[in-house]
């Protein structure tokens, strides 16, 4: 996958006097169908997160609160992204390797993703993850 794929989805707002609403409905609003959800949050301050990728596993990152910076490598170029409104997801395809940092105090990080767990999917060493990009060429 090319990093070009990668691309900022804005959601769904819905404002009224009581506040703002947000909504995600699998493949409506996302290229892929939710099967887990996760969160990072109480980050410290310097903290890296991510420094992998995924072989087949599909995400929308969202920053729920605060921000924080996200690097994006498909092996070839890099592209960064700083998300800082909850209504902004970043979404990243298959064989995108991702890092997270500069997170600002009190920031929440909510992953949506198209799969369960699975160590398997997992590009862990960077040189591994070059060598499986140089495989697909």
């Amino acid at each position: 996958m090319s990093i070009d794929a990668c691309k900022i989805i804005e959601l769904p707002k819905i404002s009224n006097q009581q506040g703002n609403l947000t909504f995600v409905e699998g493949q409506n609003h996302i290229p892929f169908d939710i099967k887990r959800v996760y969160y990072l949050y109480d980050v410290p301050g310097g903290a890296v997160r991510g420094g992998h990728a995924h072989k087949t596993l599909h995400q929308l990152i969202i920053a729920m609160s605060g921000s924080f910076d996200i690097t994006l490598d498909d092996g070839k170029d890099k592209k960064s992204f700083h998300l800082n409104r909850s209504y902004n997801g970043l979404y990243i395809g298959p064989m995108i390797w991702r890092q997270l940092d500069n997170f600002s105090s009190g920031s929440v990080c909510m992953v949506l993703a198209s799969n369960h767990f699975d160590e398997g999917d997992y590009h862990r060493e960077y040189s591994d993850f070059i060598t499986a990009c140089r495989s697909q060429e």
